[in-house]
Parts: structure tokens; C-alpha cells; sequence
């Protein structure tokens, strides 16, 4: 075995291990919950991370491979339509069958079968086995995210509050609000074909965030930090969520509807402020970076400071000025905090903490194609109705965390680690 094979293996066996680990303290109860159509249970986020190795590496490249159960095909299909039906996703809590125990059976009889064909990977489909695993693992970690957000949206539903970390919250450090500003120009913006090689772990990137292009960036001004629970308390109790002129029509509709007076998983008792976390039920630090606030939310609070959210070729543009570094899982807290930013300038808490939201919708970059078949299925049929968040979360793997990485959610989704970074023209 070659010395990147060998590291392909070893990393594939970092993540499988990884997404289990996040089980760990558990019970079987918990691993079964959905508690919205847009979650899914843990167990499913085991089973369909799976499903991805055996559909897409096991079953086109092992001729001897076996598959564990026809049915889960069905099963644990997300979104292919070009592999043939999906279970509906709102249903996925009915799934008591198959098992935890033969969900994990499921998971390491895959990993048995992908160690061997790694061990013995064929020459002429070396290269595109490399492509696959490799996107599988980086599919897996998304998918560990979406575990953490998606247990933390079932846990909140519970009036126990139970506690999946008991870790103490850092204290995080109040800094005041200032601005950066930038002249813009023109900007090379996205990832080039060289530094996208799918095949190798280092450089991998998503085929959403390219092919580099040239976009034209006027003179704008950056949040030095995202906006704190302190100044979005301010909007609440300026009466924001009763006031529709800060709103746009959907949002206001969404507000209405959905009687939202404040982000998700916050709540008030005595004229103080608290919010359910991955840590159980904690006061709000008014210095602490908001989060769980829709595109919508993110915006009124924007028109009511008189300013905008950034563009992502702006973010872009200042985020490649900085080290891909920041607040992400492996740092044991799985709520945002504020960092002192010691002796640093300019925009700072760029990568992690929270996802930002920009007022730029998900679509394809000039010159984007799909590639052909299933695996095309993966970002380009989702480039409609929804906008771009950039930066990485608390929950979010820190490889993934760069500069040219494009999240993307619907304008009123809450429940990801989603925050806000305020921009105005120049």
C-alpha cells in the first residue's frame, strides 16, 4: 500500500470511528428521535453514511461484495433519484427496524469490506475509488454536523433539558462593535480546477465552490466580529419582532405565523434571557455570538441598525486574508463563545462559532456543471431557493472550514448554528 493509500485508509477509519463516537452517552431512546421533518434520527445519520460507501465505492468496484440488506437501498437513500426511491424523510422515526445493534452491525461490516478494497485497490480505478471515499468522508462529516444540530433540536422539544456535554461554558470576552473596511475591485472568487483535486486529501473541495471566476467587489465595510446575544436583545426589546418594517414580506409572514419573538431555543423568565444548549439549559451571555436566527431574523435586525449583511464574495474576499481557524468541535464546547482577540485587527471569528448568513442566494457559479450521474445529484440540484452561509459553526469538522466553502439553507431555517456579520456600502 502506497503512502496515500495508507492515509486515506487511516483517515476513513477517523471519521467512521467519529461519528460513533458522537454517540457515546447516548441511549438507544435518544438515537431513534426526529423531531421535525427537516432532522433526521442519529441512527439514520449512521445507516445513511453507510449507505453512501456501500452505493457508491462497494457495489461499482468489488465484484465479491455482497450487499448487507436489498432493503436499506430504499431505506437510507436520501435525495438520488438516479439510485431509485427514498423512504419518506418525515418518516424516518418510524424506522425501529433495523436496529441500533444492526445499524452499527451494518456500519462495520461496510468498513470490513471498504478496508479490503482499499488494501487492494485496482489500478485502473485507483483514482476514482480515491474520488469517492473521499467525498464520502467529508459526506460523513457533514452529516456528523447535522448530528449534533439535529440532537440538539430533539433534546430542546424535552422539558428536562437533558445534557449531552456536560463541559462548562467558556466565558466569553465583550469587545466592541467596529468595522473594517475594504476597497473591493475585482476578485477572483472560488477554488481553482489545480487546487480542487478530488483525489487527493489535502486539496478537496466541493464542486459548488468553483470554478474560479472573476467577480467585481465595490467598497464595503466588514464586521470586525459577529453580532452578540447583547445587541440582539436590543432589537427585541426595541419591539423588532412587532415592527414589519424592518421585515421582508416572507419573513414578516414567517414571524406572524410562527409567533417568533426571539431566536430559537431562547426563552424569557423574570426579564432574563436563557437558551437551551448542547450543555442543557444555560443564561444567555450577552457577549456570546447569537445564533439559531433564520436569514430572515438576521436581515430585520440588519435594516434596523441601518446596514446590510455581507455578500459571499465580500466574506470571500477578507476570509482568504485569514487562517482557516476558529471555534469548531474539536475543541470540546458545542455552544459559540466570543475569543479575546488579544492584539488582532480587522475582522476576526471568521471560521467557526457560528455560520454567517449573506444576502446571496445558492447558485451556480459561471461555468458550474454537475458532473454526470447519481454523484451529481450531491449540490447542484439544490442550487433554488436558498442562500449561502459561510464560515463554519461549533458543530462544523475543522476541515471544513475555508474560505471558499459555500453552506446553504432555506431563508427560515433556525435550528444550524446560523449567526450574523453586519456589512454596509462605502
Amino acid at each position: 500500500m502506497d503512502e496515500h493509500a495508507a492515509e486515506i485508509r487511516s483517515h476513513y477509519y477517523d471519521v467512521r470511528q467519529h461519528s460513533e463516537r458522537l454517540c457515546d452517552g447516548l441511549v438507544t431512546e435518544d438515537l431513534c428521535l426526529q423531531g421535525m421533518p427537516d432532522t433526521s434520527p442519529l441512527k439514520w445519520h449512521l445507516a445513511h453514511t453507510t449507505w453512501f460507501f456501500e452505493t457508491f465505492v462497494l457495489k461499482p468496484f468489488d465484484e465479491a461484495y455482497l450487499p448487507f440488506n436489498e432493503c436499506f437501498e430504499v431505506l437510507f437513500n436520501s435525495y438520488y433519484n438516479a439510485v431509485g426511491q427514498q423512504f419518506p424523510r418525515p418518516l424516518r422515526h418510524m424506522l425501529s427496524r433495523p436496529t441500533v445493534a444492526e445499524v452499527l452491525a451494518y456500519r462495520h461490516g461496510v468498513d470490513h469490506a471498504m478496508a479490503a478494497l482499499l488494501e487492494q485497490c485496482p489500478g485502473d480505478a485507483r483514482d476514482e475509488i480515491y474520488r469517492r471515499v473521499i467525498l464520502g468522508l467529508n459526506h460523513e462529516q457533514q452529516h456528523q454536523e447535522l448530528m449534533l444540530t439535529d440532537l440538539k433540536y430533539c433534546l430542546s422539544l424535552n422539558p428536562l433539558f437533558p445534557v449531552y456535554n456536560p463541559q462548562p461554558l467558556p466565558e466569553s470576552h465583550s469587545t466592541p462593535l467596529t468595522f473594517s473596511e475594504f476597497e473591493g475591485g475585482e476578485f477572483l472568487q472560488g477554488i481553482s480546477g489545480t487546487e480542487a483535486d478530488a483525489a487527493r486529501l489535502p486539496g478537496f473541495s466541493y464542486d459548488n465552490e468553483g470554478p474560479r471566476h472573476r467577480t467585481w467587489l465595490s467598497p464595503f465595510a466588514l464586521a470586525d466580529r459577529p453580532v452578540s446575544n447583547g445587541e440582539f436583545i436590543e432589537f427585541i426589546e426595541a419591539g423588532g419582532y412587532q415592527a414589519p418594517e424592518w421585515w421582508h414580506s416572507d419573513g414578516w409572514a414567517v414571524v406572524q405565523t410562527e409567533q417568533w419573538r426571539m431566536p430559537l431555543y431562547w426563552r424569557q423568565d423574570n426579564g432574563r434571557y436563557f437558551s437551551f444548549t448542547l450543555h442543557g439549559n444555560q443564561e444567555v451571555d450577552a457577549a456570546a455570538p447569537v445564533c439559531h436566527v433564520s436569514l430572515y431574523e438576521a436581515m430585520a435586525f440588519a435594516a434596523w441598525k441601518g446596514m446590510r449583511l455581507c455578500r459571499e464574495g465580500e466574506w470571500e474576499l477578507v476570509a482568504t486574508q485569514r487562517p482557516p481557524t476558529g471555534q469548531c468541535w474539536q475543541q470540546g464546547c458545542q455552544h459559540p463563545v466570543s475569543r479575546d482577540p488579544g492584539k488582532g485587527h480587522g475582522p476576526d471569528q471568521l471560521y467557526g462559532g457560528v455560520w454567517e448568513w449573506t444576502q446571496s442566494a445558492y447558485s451556480a457559479y459561471p461555468g458550474y456543471r454537475p458532473q454526470a450521474g447519481a454523484l451529481g445529484e450531491y449540490n447542484g440540484k439544490f442550487m433554488l431557493n436558498q442562500m449561502v452561509l459561510r464560515g463554519g459553526s461549533v458543530a462544523t469538522p475543522p476541515g471544513h472550514v475555508r474560505a471558499t466553502y459555500r453552506n446553504f439553507f432555506y431563508p427560515k431555517d433556525r435550528w444550524q448554528f446560523s449567526g450574523i456579520r453586519l456589512a454596509k456600502d462605502l
